[in-house]
């Protein structure tokens, strides 16, 4: 194992002299951006690049193409990249390889997404915090974390804030673990989409306009199935919906607790999520995401099946829910004082699978959640038949497999 250090070391010295009041200057921050691209461009399988301790300007994306690297900060609070002033790329930190590890920095204010990690394997993304020190706006970069299309990736310990579409987004990935991790203020906190097996625990959501979503979209390499949310703590995600105009994202109600839209076999169980005003849990399809006028391929499922709800917490929902739609059904429904239940389903399904006049029950909306109650809002009629029924979603699902992580070594160990 290599450490590449020393000048990096050296250059930090040099910020340190600038005093605690003192911002680098921008030749300082120059010369250590060119010689940290230079290392990771030369680094070598087993290379551990520690970056120290000091705020680092930057005006440019890194990125990494070699397997086999770790970059190491200081702490989250303690080793920054700053890209506020950022003139070229579409990442803070772009990296195209497998059995990576990145931990203990923060990437501030990139132009685009924060940290991307494309088509690895082994990945490993630990105490990072990814943030848009303006707060939240439409015009901050998409994505805080965002590994895609990887494969046994572990995220942990993480933070993530101002995402204008996730703070901690994974997709087309596959065999995924989100533990430990925070995110707050995003239009996303959490999102898996199209993945398949994903198991997302012991992360808090809050404030941001929807807590942890699980969807699927069409036209992607796969669709994804087979997430756990389990042990999570879901509160009060009730920001106003920041996204870009015309992303699925941007269709996200405020005041949503856990989303699953259009995907298979997610199972939600023992987490606290409350204090949502539009709903606690949200199972809805593809339709209702206004983004559904455009093409498809055809063999896209657009149906949430197989979703599993149990043995959750659940505090104050359904007050004031967002969209004009849903705050008319609300009234309507169940009066001006009222609340709308935990669960609400948006009412689409495939009629083509129903078997005697309903669903199979291993692709049912499963609730065994004490008394959680459910409001299906007939979206497919125009919300003309609005029921609060439980007895078809009066069923259980075999619980889901817990996600085992081989190949990440004593990497994957750490808490």
């Amino acid at each position: 194992m290599r450490l590449a250090t020393l000048s990096l070391l050296a250059l930090s010295v040099a910020l340190a002299a600038c005093g605690e009041g003192d911002k680098p200057t921008a030749a300082v921050s120059a010369d250590f951006q060119k010689d940290l691209q230079a290392r990771l461009i030369k680094a070598k399988a087993g290379d551990v690049i520690d970056i120290p301790a000091g705020t680092y300007h930057l005006d440019r994306s890194l990125s990494l193409k070699v397997d086999g690297v770790t970059i190491r900060g200081a702490g989250m609070d303690k080793t920054i990249l700053s890209f506020k002033n950022q003139k070229a790329g579409a990442e803070g930190l772009f990296v195209d390889a497998s059995d990576f590890t990145i931990e203990s920095l923060a990437i501030e204010d990139a132009k685009g997404d924060g940290l991307k990690v494309i088509g690895g394997k082994n990945i490993v993304i630990r105490n990072i915090r990814t943030e848009w020190t303006n707060g939240p706006a439409t015009e901050n970069g998409g994505y805080g974390i965002y590994p895609v299309q990887t494969e046994n990736t572990l995220l942990e310990g993480n933070v993530a804030i101002g995402a204008s579409d996730s703070g901690i987004y994974v997709g087309q990935s596959r065999n995924v673990v989100v533990r430990n991790n925070r995110a707050e203020r995003n239009v996303a906190g959490i999102e898996i989409e199209n993945t398949i097996g994903a198991d997302v625990y012991n992360n808090v959501a809050t404030d941001n306009t929807g807590g942890i979503l699980v969807f699927n979209m069409p036209n992607l390499p796969q669709p994804g199935r087979g997430t756990r949310v389990f042990d999570n703590d879901v509160q009060g995600n009730n920001h106003e919906n920041f996204g870009h105009k015309g992303t699925p994202v941007a269709s996200v109600p405020a005041g949503s607790g856990v989303v699953v839209n259009s995907n298979d076999d997610v199972e939600i169980f023992d987490n606290k999520i409350g204090n949502h005003k539009t709903a606690n849990v949200i199972v809805s399809s593809y339709f209702s995401t206004g983004y559904s006028g455009k093409a498809t391929q055809p063999n896209f499922d657009p149906y949430p099946e197989g979703i599993f709800i149990h043995g959750n917490t659940f505090g104050p929902g359904g007050d004031s829910p967002d969209h004009l739609e849903l705050k008319a059904l609300k009234i309507a429904k169940f009066g001006l004082n009222g609340r709308l239940p935990d669960i609400l389903w948006d009412g689409y399904f495939n009629d083509k699978k129903l078997v005697d006049g309903k669903l199979p029950e291993a692709l049912a909306i499963c609730i065994d959640n004490g008394s959680a109650g459910i409001v299906n809002v007939d979206g497919p009629n125009g919300y003309k038949n609005i029921s609060t029924d439980m007895s078809s979603h009066q069923c259980k699902l075999k619980p889901l497999p817990k996600i085992e992580q081989a190949g990440l070594g004593e990497k994957g160990n750490k808490a």
